[in-house]
């Protein structure tokens, strides 16, 4: 029996980061992939985590955690398959390090990724925009670093990811206030920022004083905002403009729900995917078809632009004497 420790250790540490340079959000999000998937295997076979051997990590016991993270987390089909990737991807790296458990690796392997479902996205409207960013009081420090994050996120369409990982060394506020971004696989773009944007942002600047931390954000001990830290904070605003703002009542808000906001007054002040597939630094224009098919006015254009069919028209003729009587009144 060989044991998991040494190898998802090396994996982690050495493999991830050193050999294909993966980014600190991708280690995170493989790390904690491994973290639930070794509790749930910890509670199978009532031993600690440290206990457990490769030889236990085969394809029933994956496909068991898999269908524990929709049942029990409530998971997507998406995040499924997030944590799919991961664990096939360690497995691929065992192949090398232990031959013998090729087979086992290959039955993992085998385990497809399950189909999702491709939805509208979920964005705000102006009137929303306007209600979230003026839920912040202003007047105290939390208040505008808060409004700061709210804005930056919304104006530059953000990951949360990018959004937190922001240092003061990617700003540059002359001649135009702009903020270089490194999103996934390393690309980096810089975004100019919306004007109002760049006020919040300068008013955090002056208040922020001379912390430690190279990030932009931080919060109230000095340390880095954290990915869940912005997430709870614009769920508390969410919930402040909610209660003037009847719609937002009946929206889920999250960080990707900026991103995609952005997005959508990005697309339809420019009617160009190309420029918001830039903005937001897909890889591929088919991840920015969504947002047109979000955009209702866009199909209202096309239908109105359309020649209208030639149609005979004629009268309908009421069968029944009772009927036509009725007509009259």
């Amino acid at each position: 029996m060989t044991p998991i420790a040494p190898h998802i250790t090396a994996y982690l540490l050495e493999r991830l980061p050193l050999e294909r340079g993966a980014s600190p959000h991708t280690c995170d999000s493989y790390a904690y992939t491994f973290r639930l998937l070794f509790e749930f295997a910890s509670a199978r076979f009532k031993v600690t985590p440290s206990k457990l051997f490769l030889e236990q990590l085969d394809a029933p016991l994956v496909m068991d955690f898999l269908a524990d993270l929709e049942a029990s987390r409530g998971n997507t089909a998406r995040t499924r398959n997030a944590r799919l990737a991961a664990i096939k991807s360690f497995m691929r790296y065992l192949e090398y390090r232990d031959p013998s458990l090729l087979e086992q690796s290959l039955r993992i392997q085998a385990i497809p990724s399950k189909k999702t479902d491709t939805v509208l996205i979920n964005y705000l409207t102006q009137v929303e925009m306007e209600a979230v960013l003026n839920a912040p009081n202003v007047s105290t420090r939390i208040g505008i670093r808060d409004r700061a994050m709210l804005h930056i996120s919304l104006a530059a369409g953000l990951r949360v990811s990018e959004l937190t990982g922001l240092l003061l060394s990617d700003l540059a506020l002359q001649p135009v206030p702009t903020i270089r971004i490194t999103g996934k696989g390393r690309k980096q773009r810089a975004l100019p920022l919306w004007k109002q944007a760049a006020v919040d942002l300068r008013a955090w600047l002056a208040i922020r004083g001379n912390v430690a931390t190279p990030e932009l954000f931080v919060n109230a001990r000095g340390q880095a905002m954290t990915r869940a830290g912005f997430a709870f904070v614009l769920k508390k605003y969410a919930q402040t403009a909610a209660e003037y703002c009847i719609s937002l009542r009946d929206k889920q808000v999250s960080p990707h729900v900026l991103r995609h906001t952005c997005a959508m007054v990005l697309f339809q002040a420019t009617k160009d995917l190309r420029k918001v597939s830039l903005w937001l630094g897909h890889a591929q224009m088919q991840t920015t078809e969504v947002y047109l098919r979000a955009d209702p006015m866009e199909k209202i254009e096309t239908i109105e632009g359309m020649t209208p069919l030639r149609l005979k028209r004629g009268r309908f003729t009421v069968p029944d004497k009772l009927i036509a009587s009725l007509q009259t009144h």
